[in-house]
């Protein structure tokens, strides 16, 4: 699994972020997506990396752009009663 974060510019409402979610999701396999105008951030979750232009010609199509694209590994975080 990885983590994409990519930095999105334009996004001014909720409205746009529900519109590169929408745009990532039928674009690609994920497992989940979520982005912030407030943080001009959108992160995705999924099983094999995505490439960084086709990820920005997506986002672009949408109106928005994508200036820098950061992917690393991810571990689903485990929920423990006792910290451990």
């Amino acid at each position: 699994m990885v983590k994409i974060t990519a930095t999105v510019e334009g996004m001014a409402c909720g409205m746009c972020e529900a519109h590169v979610n929408d745009a990532v999701r039928q674009a690609f396999r994920v497992k989940n997506v979520k982005s912030s105008r407030a943080k001009k951030r959108t992160e995705i979750v999924c099983e094999e990396p995505i490439d960084p232009e086709e990820l920005k010609r997506v986002v672009g199509a949408t109106g928005y752009t994508v200036t820098e694209v950061k992917t690393e590994p991810w571990e689903k975080k485990r929920f423990s009663l006792f910290g451990r």
